[in-house]
């Protein structure tokens, strides 16, 4: 999939399903009963100038100005970006391989559950070097895949069935750069931007809840978009008769969710 064909498939996807991500993981809860979203915000400690970095319905940028920052967002989504302006969100509409923001105008950027899914990573990381001061952060959520449960993994069973009688414009090729998907990637791609080594750790999500929440989040996945109607429903039928075999004693049917979160800082010469 070509860059502009990519993009365009994002920018579809999201004027079709609008707020997705919050959607999805904004009732999630970590250990210490905080979101992933919440998690993200609390990396950056001081009040400043924050870049969100495919900033989508604008949930975050919400988090992040009642912490104090002066929160803007960027996104490819003119539908999602609708949304954050509603929030009376600071946004602009933009791609994070040509940021629309003046060199040095960010003490700190986070993206949620967006950067692994970007093509020509190098060329976002170089563009978030420029536009971030001199020791300005750079905090990530990245996708970690199932923990615990198994309804992701008889989503992924079924899906993979699916898939399998659909023609191919019915399929998503991988997205983004798999470099983005563990710590030694992810310096690889930073480092020859300016950035120091990347500090990493993995939390766990838990997602657990009725059948009908657990399939709302499983079924947000880029793979389900360009599914016809007809599959998209059998796929639905299937899990939904098949996950309630899963639940737990309390009813709820268990589903943990592993994120990684990423933090680094631009190094200069001379610092």
């Amino acid at each position: 999939m070509t860059r502009s064909a990519q993009e365009t498939f994002f920018r579809a996807f999201h004027a079709s399903h609008p707020a997705v991500t919050s959607r999805a993981f904004g009732d999630g809860r970590s250990a210490g009963g905080r979101s992933s979203y919440e998690l993200l915000r609390d990396e950056i400690a001081s009040p400043g100038r924050v870049l969100d970095l495919a900033c989508g319905d604008g949930f975050l940028l919400e988090l992040l100005a009642a912490a104090g920052h002066q929160a803007i967002g960027v996104d490819l989504s003119s539908v999602d970006l609708a949304l954050a302006r509603q929030r009376s969100a600071a946004v602009a509409e933009g791609r994070a391989q040509q940021l629309p923001f003046a060199d040095h105008a960010f003490d700190a950027c986070v993206s949620h559950m967006a950067f692994m899914l970007m093509t020509d990573i190098d060329e976002v990381a170089a563009e978030l070097a420029r536009v971030l001061r001199p020791g300005g952060q750079l905090s990530l959520v990245l996708g970690g895949g199932p923990a615990g449960g198994e309804a992701y993994a008889l989503f992924g069973k079924l899906l993979r069935e699916i898939l399998a009688e659909v023609p191919a414009e019915q399929r998503i090729p991988r997205l983004g750069d798999p470099r983005t998907r563990d710590r030694a990637g992810l310096d690889e791609i930073l480092s020859p931007a300016g950035f120091s080594p990347v500090q990493w750790r993995t939390e766990e999500i838990d997602f657990s809840g009725s059948l009908d929440q657990v399939w709302d989040f499983v079924s947000t996945v880029y793979n389900l978009f360009p599914l016809a109607e007809s599959a998209s429903s059998a796929l639905k039928t299937a899990f939904l008769a098949e996950a309630p075999a899963l639940a737990a004693p309390d009813g709820l049917i268990p589903l943990v969710f592993q994120v990684h979160l990423a933090s680094t800082r631009i190094v200069h010469k001379g610092q």
